[in-house]
């Protein structure tokens, strides 16, 4: 190529053509890293340049029609970066959110969704429950909890802090369990601090248990019956820490030098089962009578034992009857009834074993003590010539949230003229006639308690008779 073919304007006319370079001879890298001989000038197919005006179009003015995705970044909270950028932006995976930094802080793009997945616990119509609530971006504070029931006007906050960002616990308030009615369906959905509202899951109120007088003690809700009747367990009821105590009545006192009744059967179950849906029915023992004869007591109708007390398959015995003067023996029962210083066995009654003791015995005139749930009957005469014995001690329960005695023995009588003030074992068991026209005592109501012997020129026989029998029943409701 001549070098005259090239002027300050570029080639001259017929200088290069075409034909002069070979296909491929210039390359990109001959060329300036635009390709172009300028920003705005480009090289047109007829060898020349043209200039040519560029307007940029704005990205935002572009419409994106692209149906894939891209990747943030991702990791825990532990994980974000060290120095970050304003606009920066992440994916938290403990979130579950997009968050971005805002010069100062990293921030949720969104709110964290609250899901509430179940409620483990029941619900009662009467009394306060708790449920545990398990879920998603339940955050660390202020939970609110709402429960609904149209049909009972319910709409009720309750703002709790979760135990984790999956879990958290709430007892229901008055204001539910005294307003809801047995049978209807409660709505409970959870917001959380970031104002996302999950959806609702139901649970249906239930019926309590029902049968006896019913009292509460701190967590537990107690029966006591007095009278025969029926424990009913509504359907899915469920209980913790069940316990029973059955017992059955006292036995009558004898007359004549005569032995005590003895307690009725005292047995406490501190792992009791109960099924839902069921009825159990409860028996409650009447106490046994006293000797009713005349002054001497030597002749009928003697004393009689109490009557058992029954609850979900056992059965604590009656007392047994005290003895009487000439003409009856001591009884066996839950705890034998005293022997009777002029029977033609003076040995007292046998008690029933994991639920009573024996009656004492006599030695010479005083009649043997009742035996009690916690100790046999004392001895006739071991006090002293002509002194009945006491009866032997119960045993103090604390099921009905006070510590009080059951099941305790009635006192032996003394020999005729031989007077004295005895006590009453434990407060409960009865008192015997020492000598004079007053009668005996009985024992205590709904104890178990035996009755009092009296003597033999007592003209209130049949005073002393055994008291009735209990049945009482405590549980925790889950």
């Amino acid at each position: 190529m001549a070098i005259d073919k090239i002027t300050a304007s570029g080639l001259g006319d017929g200088g290069v053509s075409t034909a002069d370079i070979a296909d491929d001879a210039v390359t990109l890298d001959k060329l300036s890293a635009s390709g172009t001989k300028d920003a705005t000038t480009f090289l047109r197919g007829d060898d020349s340049f043209q200039v040519v005006a560029v307007t940029p179009t704005a990205v935002s003015d572009q419409a994106n029609t692209s149906t894939g995705q891209f990747a943030l970044p991702s990791g825990t909270t532990a994980q974000r970066p060290g120095t970050s950028y304003t606009g920066a932006q992440r994916y938290n995976t403990d979130l579950g959110v997009m968050e971005y930094y805002n010069g100062s802080a990293w921030t949720k793009v969104s709110a964290q969704l609250s899901v509430l997945s179940s409620v483990t616990g029941r619900i009662y119509a009467g009394v306060a429950s708790t449920l545990t609530l398990a879920g998603t971006g339940f955050l660390s504070s202020n939970l609110i909890v709402n429960f609904v029931q149209a049909s009972d006007s319910i709409d009720i906050n309750v703002t709790v802090t979760p135990s984790s960002d999956t879990a958290a616990t709430v007892t229901i308030p008055s204001t539910v369990y005294s307003n809801v009615t047995a049978g209807r369906v409660v709505g409970i959905r959870v917001t959380n601090s970031d104002a996302s509202q999950s959806a609702v899951q139901n649970v249906t109120a239930l019926a309590l248990p029902s049968g006896g007088t019913i009292s509460t003690t701190g967590n537990y809700r107690v029966h006591k019956f007095t009278s025969s009747g029926n424990f009913v367990v509504p359907a899915n009821t469920s209980f913790s820490a069940r316990e029973s105590l059955v017992i059955g009545a006292g036995g009558g006192g004898g007359a004549d030098n005569a032995g005590g009744g003895g307690a009725g059967g005292l047995i406490h179950t501190t792992s009791e089962t109960f099924s839902a849906g069921n009825t159990y029915a409860v028996t409650i023992g009447s106490g046994g009578s006293a000797n009713t004869a005349g002054s001497d007591g030597d002749s009928g109708p003697f004393a009689t034992n109490g009557n058992n007390s029954v609850f979900n398959g056992r059965t604590a015995n009656g007392g047994g009857a005290g003895g009487s003067g000439g003409g009856a023996n001591a009884s066996a029962g839950g705890s034998g009834g005293g022997g009777s210083g002029e029977a033609a066995n003076a040995t007292g009654g046998a008690g029933t074993s994991g639920q009573g003791n024996r009656g004492g015995d006599v030695s010479n005139t005083g009649g043997g003590g009742g035996g009690g749930a916690g100790a046999a009957g004392q001895d006739g005469d071991v006090r002293g010539t002509d002194l009945g014995g006491y009866g032997g001690a119960g045993l103090q329960k604390n099921i009905t949230g006070s510590n009080l005695w059951y099941a305790a023995g009635g006192n032996g009588s003394n020999n005729n003229g031989v007077y004295e003030t005895q006590p009453s074992t434990n407060g409960i068991g009865g008192i015997s006639n020492t000598g004079g026209s007053s009668g005996a005592s009985a024992g205590a109501v709904n104890t178990g308690a035996g009755g009092g012997a009296t003597t033999h020129t007592t003209n209130t026989h049949g005073t002393g008779n055994g008291g009735s029998g209990v049945v009482i029943i405590r549980y925790i409701l889950n």
